[in-house]
């Protein structure tokens, strides 16, 4: 022993007297185990692997439960002596100590289950499932057992579950398997729990079991999905967040593993925002600190203001609101959450720094308490000589220093508790009375008259309607509740803007929708900042009022401090998109509602940008444009891989393009603009065109399908060859022959604003050669004139205005359609002589292109451009808040329809 002790490292001599000097269990332990002193010479210079415990076992080859109880206690002691020396010595940190004890657990669970199951099996045979197969009991780990976050006194929370009734194979007398399973789990409990002459391994927690006390030690999953459907409480979701199935070797099963998650994920992760979730955590913590109270346990550093538990409750709150939409944040360790939260900026950076400096601190200190005497405590002591110990061994001078760190822990953490978990706005609402009728009255009136609406009359009906209607009154008590929490609250956020009566009307609209989705209240009333961004933005938009009404999810969106970041990193937008894509591989639906949901949001964050006066009309229309490529490329990319295994050389990439046409053709891609696609293939195998057919069948159904999260796109196929009558993917050598050969000249008007936005990029240079070489064919410019004209008339008798007082922007002469024409001829009939020509660089660009080519006037090209812009800018706002036809008084934009006019004569005047 002396030469083992010679040649220890200095600093584990030194960490071994800290130790000592610190742990009165560690000094006993010692004095009444020498063997224990061997172990720590030999284990406790590095981490204690669970290899080197499952290997004590192993070579203690116990032969009956009181040998296996030894052991497993004789394994306790060496791994918390261990974790005393290197954590007081400063060798181990904190993830190491909590990592190490749960190894532990996890590993004398599983050796203990295995011996016990193998002796009960000896005795009355295996429990089989309705196979024949034997079945092997769940041992499911919760709350930090189950985050592998244990602390070095902590109980173990087991819940017992075992795959399927049936009975055990023995010759003998048999056993229903619920029975086996009951005598397995009380005599895997004892072998852990049982006090003996050497202590206990882990004191066992069964309380969070179905009916916690009063419900079965044990039970099936199909009884456990059965609770779950009809029994399972807010609280229950809270506890199995951290719920893990600590089978390993002989006792693991992993189709029953991969049940129990597709029975418990559900339960806990909500597949909508759940942020009903803050009331019932709140109630949660409201219980534990009046039990906190009645007890006396301000100081109580785990249960206590500012403890390890208001930290827990903040990470599992978000995950428990968002895990179900970000499986991400289905992890389970509380370090761990939290940084993924900072990630999604739903904490702070600086507050997650806080909260997990705080974290460590606390359960640093938690331990140190329980060093002491391998005590369960959370308590500080009392004494001076206990005080100078913890203060020492935390790195303080003093205690006076070390309650001073303590405490400012403590402030933080209760400071981003209340944060976050702070009750909505208390108090009956001045405006309360309004809403339930109290005053329906000319004060009323008045009140409402001095706060801007200029129908308040119109108002108050409005609200007696919505209240006594069937509608309302049908609603679950909670959802009237938020919802009379609420209505005082949105009259209040529309007076204060530019529109209070359409605002408040939009608001209720919207409220209506959303009355019966209990989170979506919730998250209006937890988060009146919301509120006032949502009459803000419905406000300003009726079209955002609508987007918003059909999408409610976005009210998410509001909370998230990027909505106004102009800058969009498109490839991070990319990634986090195939991320969670990727949770979900094969199932299609929820695939389809991923992309909905991501463009939706999208969308909604350039709204907001764009009510905001962030983005000019052609920014905006870049970044929408860009936006659809990336989802009509991943829609392409998630059909192919549905299909590929079809096709006679699956391992090559889709020989196959999209060519968007009209608005995505030319980048100026509305919020409500459809897509006007082309499909093209390029695939010599025998059978491809069926294949590609039915790949571009399946991407139009998957871009234009209804589902629950909307609509992605509708989408426009008529463009292509022959239009409807013409095949729904065109092979590339049959679309150049269409084009040279048989198509209208509306058709190659179309090409100038035609492009390549997804799929094989060869294939889209091919087209682009294609395009080039179809407009760059020559012309009789009298027969071009003539048909464009001819095409121009016929247009303005389907779609004109006929009005001389209004004004179509589109449509009318001298407006948007006018300028596409003549864009359009000068394309068609100069490219042969100017290649310049045949860049798709929109339509401001190409007039400025072809001043400088001499073909137009610069000044009246000038004149036109800045009406084109205008126009579109117009456009824009009146869609925003009118519908799809934009017109104005043709007075108000004269000048603009004289400069296009002008242009035209000047364009299409005979030679």
């Amino acid at each position: 022993m002396n030469s083992s002790r010679d040649t220890r490292p200095p600093d584990l001599a030194a960490a071994r007297l800290a130790a000592t000097a610190h742990s009165r269990y560690l000094r006993q332990l010692l004095a009444a185990r020498p063997e224990v002193a061997v172990w720590l010479d030999d284990n406790a210079a590095s981490p204690l692997a669970a290899e080197r415990m499952s290997a004590f076992l192993s070579a203690a080859a116990p032969l009956n439960e009181e040998e296996l109880k030894r052991c497993l206690r004789h394994l306790r002691q060496r791994v918390m002596a261990t974790l005393i020396v290197r954590d007081i010595g400063g060798l181990a940190p904190l993830s190491e100590v909590v990592e190490t004890m749960t190894g532990l657990a996890d590993v004398v669970t599983n050796f203990a289950l295995d011996f016990l199951h193998r002796q009960l099996a000896g005795q009355f045979g295996e429990p089989l499932d309705e196979h024949g197969r034997p079945q092997r009991l769940l041992v499911i780990g919760m709350g930090k057992l189950g985050g592998r976050e244990l602390n070095v006194s902590s109980d173990v929370d087991y819940i017992f579950v075992y795959p399927e009734e049936g009975r055990t194979a023995g010759n003998g007398r048999r056993l229903d398997n619920y029975e086996f399973f009951l005598r397995l789990g009380k005599r895997l409990i004892g072998a852990l729990g049982d006090a003996t002459g050497d202590g206990q391994v882990f004191r066992v927690d069964m309380r969070l079991r179905p009916n916690g006390d009063s419900g079965a030690l044990v039970g099936s999953l199909g009884s456990l999905e059965n609770y779950f459907i009809a029994q399972g409480r807010e609280w229950e979701r809270y506890a199995w967040i951290k719920a893990r199935v600590m089978n390993e070797g002989a006792n693991l099963q992993p189709e029953w593993v991969d049940a129990l998650q597709r029975i418990c994920r559900p339960f806990v992760f909500r597949k909508y925002l759940d942020f009903g979730a803050i009331n019932a955590m709140r109630e949660l913590h409201a219980q534990i600190r009046r039990e906190v109270a009645r007890r006396d346990m301000a100081e109580h550093i785990k249960l206590g203001p500012g403890g390890i538990r208001e930290i827990e409750f903040i990470a599992q709150v978000f995950q428990l609101i968002r895990g179900g939409r970000d499986p991400a944040l289905q992890v389970r360790p509380t370090l761990r959450v939290l940084a993924l939260l900072a990630e999604r900026r739903l904490l702070p950076a600086d507050g997650e720094r806080e909260l997990a400096t705080a974290y460590e601190f606390l359960r640093r200190l938690e331990h140190r308490l329980q060093y002491v005497a391998d005590a369960q405590t959370h308590r500080l002591p009392a004494g001076d000589d206990e005080r100078q110990a913890i203060a020492t061994s935390m790195a303080c001078h003093d205690w006076a220093s070390f309650m001073v760190a303590l405490d400012a822990h403590r402030a933080l953490v209760a400071r981003h508790f209340e944060q976050v978990f702070s009750e909505p706005e208390e108090g009956r609402h001045p405006l309360a009375g309004i809403w339930d009728g109290a005053t329906a009255n000319e004060d009323s009136l008045e009140r409402l008259a001095a706060l801007g609406f200029r129908q308040p009359q119109a108002l108050i009906e409005r609200v007696q309607r919505f209240r006594d209607s069937g509608r309302y009154l049908q609603l679950p008590a909670s959802n009237r509740e938020r919802l009379d929490a609420l209505g005082p609250r949105l009259i209040d956020a529309a007076a204060a803007t530019a529109t209070p009566d359409a605002t408040w009307q939009r608001g209720l609209d919207f409220l209506d929708t959303i009355s019966r989705r209990g989170a979506y209240l919730a998250l209006l009333q937890q988060y009146p900042q919301a509120l006032h961004k949502l009459a803000e933005l419905i406000g300003s938009s009726s079209w955002a009022a609508d987007y918003l009404t059909r999408h409610p999810i976005l009210l998410d969106e509001l909370l998230d401090s990027r909505i106004f970041d102009v800058t969009t990193d498109w490839q991070q937008f990319r990634d986090n998109l195939q991320a969670r894509l990727a949770e979900h591989v094969d199932d299609t639906e929820r695939e389809m509602d991923i992309l909905r949901e991501t463009h939706h949001a999208q969308v909604f964050h350039f709204l907001a940008q764009d009510l905001a006066g962030m983005h000019t009309v052609e920014h905006l229309a870049d970044r929408l444009s860009e936006l659809a490529d990336i989802m009509v490329q991943t829609t392409l990319d998630l059909c192919w891989q549905k299909l590929k295994s079809r096709h006679p050389r699956p391992e090559l990439p889709p020989q196959f393009a999209v060519i968007a046409y009209g608005k995505l053709g030319g980048k100026e891609l509305g919020f409500a603009s459809d897509l006007d696609l082309v499909y093209l293939h390029d695939d010599p195998e025998s059978g491809a065109g069926e294949i590609y057919a039915r790949l571009g069948q399946r991407m139009s159904t998957w871009m234009s399908s209804q589902t629950a999260a909307g609509t992605l796109f509708e989408v426009d196929l008529r463009l292509r060859p022959n239009g409807d009558a013409g095949m729904l993917v065109c092979p590339v050598d049959a679309f150049r022959d269409y084009q040279l050969q048989h198509a209208w000249v509306w058709e190659h008007q179309a090409l100038t604003r035609a492009r390549f936005c997804a799929g094989d990029r060869a294939l889209g240079e091919k087209f682009e050669a294609i395009r080039t070489e179809i407009l760059r064919q020559p012309r009789d410019l009298a027969t071009l004139r003539r048909e464009v004209l001819a095409m121009r008339q016929r247009m303005l008798e389907q779609h004109g205005s006929g009005s001389q007082e209004s004004f179509d922007i589109k449509h009318d002469r001298g407006g948007l359609i006018d300028v596409e024409f003549i864009v359009q001829y000068l394309i068609l009939g100069n490219a042969r002589q100017h290649p310049r020509l045949c860049g798709n660089l929109g339509n401001i660009a190409l007039l400025g292109i072809a001043a400088d080519l001499g073909l137009i006037p610069a000044a009246a090209a000038a004149a036109v451009r800045d009406a084109y812009r205008e126009y579109r800018r117009m456009q824009h706002v009146m869609r925003l808040n009118a519908g799809r036809r934009a017109r104005v008084e043709r007075a108000t934009v004269s000048r603009r329809i004289e400069a296009v006019l002008a242009l035209w004569q000047q364009v299409f005047a005979s030679p």
